[in-house]
């Protein structure tokens, strides 16, 4: 059986892990040039040392500290959230797959709702890129602008849970499979929602360098770090609520991996200079506003207060 108080040593330990491997990460990637003036690794390859460390380092952090916490504090490794439990968990499965793609885009289509003057049908930036990408090779692209954007988010769709899965597990190994289990006691709307603000503020030190936002935006880089603290929360609770139910860490893991996939397509859509804070993108306030308002029906839910039947036992 789970604890049926929470177990603030085992936390407060975890968090410090999470936290202290991350934010070491990057304060290395800070003082090797940042995101932007990172070397590369190899000249020309553009693959830099800011990328490897993300893609290791820090978002391996979360799913090292839950490993480091359980031999720490001889916890043992019973309910680890890693069981895929198809037979009951499918649709969450597919609700953090298909789920998560639909937000994204029907977010999108709201912010553009609101704010029509950066809204592009015609693609020009990204017309003006790939004529100079076939200036370069010299060779024409086989299809329409339309066609490739489709294309695009089509694949980003059914590819991004495989291409992103290693890395995104390890952050859901981390968030979902323990942090979230271990504040259960305290109520499902709670650890749900103390989960996303701790995950979000996480992300600090990276916001600060130009994550999701870059560095021209008003108040940068307090004002990112506050919105990219709180916008969490809601992807939180989507993927925290699908993890429940199935029971199983691989629906928030799917869900994450497309989120991280597909969030930055609508930027094919984009003229002039948004505020990244509010959108286009997931990472906005208005850009994820769909994970928003499904948070809220979820919080809403009756019996989101009473944890008593996530403090069952959970097998591995």
């Amino acid at each position: 059986m789970e604890e049926k108080q929470v177990n603030w040593k085992r936390v407060g330990l975890y968090i410090l892990f999470a936290y202290g491997i991350a934010w070491l990460t990057g304060l290395v990637i800070y003082l090797r040039g940042g995101l932007f003036d990172s070397p590369e690794i190899v000249p020309g390859s553009g693959i830099t040392e800011a990328t490897i460390l993300l893609a290791t380092g820090y978002m391996f952090a979360p799913a090292i500290s839950h490993i480091l916490t359980r031999l720490v504090t001889r916890e043992g490794w019973k309910n680890i959230w890693l069981k895929a439990n198809l037979k009951i968990g499918w649709p969450y499965w597919l609700a953090g797959w298909f789920g998560t793609a639909a937000l994204i885009l029907l977010s999108a289509v709201l912010y553009f709702l609101i704010f029509p003057k950066y809204f592009d049908p015609s693609m020009a930036a990204l017309k003006d890129m790939i004529t100079q990408q076939e200036a370069v090779t010299g060779q024409p692209m086989p299809f329409s602008i339309s066609t490739f954007v489709a294309l695009q988010i089509g694949l980003g769709i059914l590819i991004s849970p495989i291409a992103n899965l290693v890395p995104v597990l390890g952050e859901e190994f981390g968030w979902r499979a323990y942090l979230q289990p271990k504040l259960l006691p305290l109520g499902r709307r709670k650890a749900l929602l103390l989960t996303g603000l701790i995950w979000g503020f996480w992300h600090a030190p990276v916001i600060a360098m130009g994550h999701n936002y870059g560095l021209e935006y008003p108040g940068a880089p307090w004002t990112g770090i506050l919105v990219f603290t709180l916008v969490p929360v809601a992807y939180s609770v989507f993927f925290g609520w699908a993890a429940l139910q199935a029971r199983s860490v691989w629906p928030a893991v799917i869900g994450h991996s497309v989120l991280n996939g597909l969030a930055a397509a609508v930027i094919f859509f984009v003229q002039g200079e948004p505020n990244p804070l509010l959108g286009p993108t997931a990472a906005g306030l208005i850009g994820s506003v769909g994970f928003t308002l499904v948070a809220i029906l979820i919080l809403q839910r009756p019996g989101q207060e009473s944890a008593q039947s996530e403090l069952e036992e959970t097998a591995v």
